[in-house]
């Protein structure tokens, strides 16, 4: 091959051997017609082996058709660059990027420079992060299916709508993600029926499993036969005692109404007021008298219960906060004072209809879907 070198060729070589990538100079036959040590052991040939060959005759005859392409591509174009292979003399195949570039030399002939870049490396980092990205897609679609699983026996456990004795009750609940922190119970007893609605802070995985174990919780004491504020002081002592350090809190309203309908009990903490709608009447809001629940040691009220009589036609909106904090497109919040329109408004309706309306409103009124989840519950004394 000496005699087909270029004086020039001898003159770069050293530096070409000095570069940690595999060089090849081919001239326009085209023919290689040097190698620097690097490719040599990429091929794992000899010079003698290499010197004076067409590159594609390295490679099988399906994969010397692409090569031949990409030269001819690259001479159109003065250089070319793309991810390819090298054929091992062992059989195996080193994974390269092939970049060549085109050039005349002082006597008017074309050669090209072609270097290879070994990308094993990165290969294998593909490899390892597509297996890893499999088994994510696998434990993913795992932890959906337990999502949607857990999703179910939450709405198993969401309020129905209820008819007791002249008192009707619809109720609504929407997670803002697959399961929430809301939970809400309505509860018929022989002498009382009992409404709650609670909110857990946060959203999500965490705030659902708090919510459903405070749900149980919170059935006990109404199966027991608790008093209102007894009640609020034992699930605060329970969070706080249980869930010490986990800086979950709960905010809620709890209402009885006894069997004829004409009077209720309420109690609440921190939550949100509930709403008293009476027909020729503006709306009254009913605010809890105690702090939110797990947070502090006194946060509930020594008489921190209310009793009030209710009349034929009057109707109970019970909510958590993702009816109020909604924002529209000017940024405004919906608030309590904008929930109490809606509910003024829509108060003419059959009870049914009214939940429906108010339910309308608030997501006209809100950009996007909900950022929180969302309990209702109406109630209505015939």
């Amino acid at each position: 091959m000496d005699e087909l070198l270029p004086e020039w060729v001898e003159q770069v070589g050293g530096i070409l051997e000095t570069l940690n990538q595999g060089v090849i100079i081919v001239d326009d036959c085209p023919r290689i017609i040097f190698a620097n040590a690097i490719f040599l052991e990429m091929i794992e040939l000899g010079a003698d082996d290499v010197l004076g060959h067409a590159a594609e005759t390295f490679f099988p005859p399906e994969d010397a058709s692409i090569i031949m392409e990409r030269r001819r591509r690259g001479q159109e174009e003065g250089h070319s660059r793309f991810e390819f292979y090298l054929p091992k003399a062992s059989g195996g195949r080193l994974p390269v990027v092939i970049s060549a570039k085109q050039f005349e030399d002082p006597d008017g002939r074309t050669f090209a420079v072609i270097t290879f870049t070994d990308i094993s490396e990165q290969k294998r980092a593909e490899i390892d992060l597509r297996q890893a990205n499999s088994l994510l897609e696998v434990r993913q679609a795992e932890i959906n299916e337990e999502l949607l699983l857990a999703a179910r026996v939450q709405e198993s456990l969401a309020p129905r709508n209820l008819v007791w004795g002249n008192v009707h009750v619809e109720t609504f609940y929407q997670p803002a993600r697959t399961i929430g922190g809301d939970y809400g119970l309505v509860i018929p007893g022989d002498d009382w029926l009992t409404l709650l609605v609670c909110d857990v802070s946060g959203h999500g995985i965490g705030s659902a499993l708090v919510a459903n174990r405070l749900y149980t919780e919170t059935l006990s004491l109404m199966e027991s036969g608790k008093e209102l504020v007894p009640m609020l002081r034992h699930l605060n002592s329970f969070v706080i005692q249980s869930l010490a350090g986990s800086a979950f809190y709960l905010t809620l309203a709890m209402a009885r109404l006894s069997r004829d309908g004409r009077l209720l009990e309420f109690a609440g903490g921190g939550h949100p007021p509930v709403m008293l709608v009476r027909p020729g009447e503006a709306v009254r809001l009913i605010e809890s008298q105690s702090m939110a629940i797990g947070l502090f040691d006194q946060a509930v009220a020594e008489d921190g219960a209310s009793r009030m009589s209710l009349k034929p036609g009057d109707r109970l909106v019970m909510y958590t906060d993702g009816f109020t904090d909604n924002f529209n497109t000017e940024n405004r919040m919906l608030g309590v004072a904008g929930l109490e329109e809606i509910v003024a408004e829509s108060a003419s309706f059959p009870l049914a209809e009214m939940k429906q309306r108010i339910l309308d409103c608030v997501g006209s009124w809100r950009v996007g879907a909900a950022a929180d989840d969302m309990s209702l519950i109406l109630a209505e004394l015939k």
